[in-house]
């Protein structure tokens, strides 16, 4: 792993996708806070469209994010990406320091179109700069680099949005973060054009249909972006409902929420990273229902401590509880199985796709995620409509997601007789 990332192959590109994270996080989460304190009337409204406003690109343009990764030099599409990104810090620093609001959702589905098409070359440049021994290993790092930024940036943002100056400190540090990141990316090799005379079409629905036809060819990689998605639709309701399971359930405040987060971000860097040793640089979802059954024990048992314990005044009294240390595990447990669940299918999608046609896979993957965590959060609005109850929620996701590793386990032992690219 250390030899990896001090690789010129590797490490540029990990810091530029781990900062990137970090950006997106900060701003959005600065953005929250700043609207619930300026604009009381409207801000639980625009609190409740940022999430869509930051997702919608990936539905809108990832069809022409993946053709122009497989028609150009993946690396200078990353500097270009990078590039965007501090135009958009530019902006979001005027749009802080004016104190106007309403303008910074716009920085922020810019940011969401930037991560859209940084996604297919950062996925899609792995197979061309690593072994396929250490392809796993990569993915895993991506992986961790990506949640543990995700962390970092949600913190930063509620801590520097809070100082007495915070639209400075939060625009300053998203110019340094994006100057960092940008630096980064000039030292990512370069990555030759896959098929350089594909033709980019910007009918955003025809486009994204072709997109999605196209993946459903391969029915290995296909099965692998299914499962993706069911990951991170499921991993969208477990995050969404942690800070109503803290606020309603155990009367905890923000603090509390802050630890659940950490636990999770990091059980997920670990299952991510140890799940390169497990696989053994091999290709293999042998481990994916295994995990996901894992997933589903942490989590109904979450449920259950939830359900009776009682309130939480602040982090000291989780972790000087019993029950409070065991929901901690619980997390960093279904956390760890989630690592382990999705590293080896990223790496299925990169390794079974046709080199041309690469960063096209993972634009459809992208694609899919998106829809996936949509529908998630319009059925669990649904769900907590009609039981009032998060525990519910989550226990009823994790009884889903055992039918869905029965459902893996199937599939893998049916194809285990017909060939070894997915076993």
């Amino acid at each position: 792993m250390i030899r990896l990332l001090a690789s010129r192959r590797f490490g540029p590109l990990f810091i530029a996708q781990g900062l990137g994270a970090v950006n997106d996080n900060m701003f959005k989460n600065a953005l929250v806070i700043l609207a619930l304190l300026r604009l009381a009337s409207v801000g639980p409204v625009l609190v409740a469209l940022a999430g869509g406003v930051f997702i919608l690109p990936y539905a809108l343009f990832s069809a022409a994010a993946g053709k122009l990764a497989d028609k150009f030099d993946k690396s200078r599409m990353i500097r270009l990406t990078k590039l965007w990104e501090l135009g958009l810090m530019v902006l979001a620093a005027a749009g802080f320091i004016s104190g106007a609001v309403w303008p910074l959702m716009l920085v922020l589905f810019g940011l969401g179109c930037q991560a859209a098409f940084f996604s297919p070359c950062k996925y899609g440049i792995l197979p061309e700069h690593l072994d396929q021994a250490e392809l796993a290993a990569g993915n895993g790092l991506i992986e961790a680099g990506t949640f543990l930024g995700i962390l970092a940036g949600t913190l930063a943002g509620g801590l520097l949005i809070a100082l007495p100056h915070g639209e400075v400190a939060v625009s300053a540090a998203g110019l340094a973060v994006a100057v960092g990141g940008l630096a980064a990316a000039y030292f990512v090799p370069l990555a030759p054009p896959r098929d350089a005379g594909l033709v980019v079409g910007w009918n955003v629905w025809r486009e994204t249909a072709g997109l999605l036809k196209a993946a459903k060819a391969n029915k290995t990689v296909w099965l692998a972006i299914l499962w993706i998605s069911w990951f991170w639709a499921m991993g969208a309701t477990v995050l969404a409902e942690l800070p109503v399971v803290a606020a309603r359930n155990l009367a905890a405040p923000a603090h509390v929420v802050t630890l659940f987060l950490t636990c999770f971000s990091i059980g997920i860097g670990m299952g991510s990273v140890a799940c390169g040793g497990l696989m053994k640089g091999a290709a293999s979802a042998r481990l994916v229902p295994w995990a996901g059954l894992g997933i589903s024990l942490f989590l109904l048992d979450f449920s259950y401590c939830v359900a009776v314990s009682g309130h939480f005044a602040g982090v000291h009294k989780v972790l000087e509880s019993a029950r409070g240390i065991r929901m901690l595990v619980d997390l960093g447990g279904l956390a760890v199985c989630g690592g382990v669940y999705s590293v080896p299918l990223y790496v299925i999608c990169q390794e079974q796709a046709e080199p041309a046609h690469r960063a096209r896979v993972i634009a459809a993957n992208n694609v899919m995620n998106a829809g996936a965590m949509v529908a998630a959060a319009v059925i669990t609005a649904c769900l907590y409509a009609a039981t009032k109850s998060a525990p519910a929620i989550l226990i009823v996701t994790a009884i889903i997601n055992v039918v869905i590793a029965g459902w893996i386990m199937r599939v893998l032992k049916k194809l285990h007789q017909n060939t070894r690219k997915i076993h």
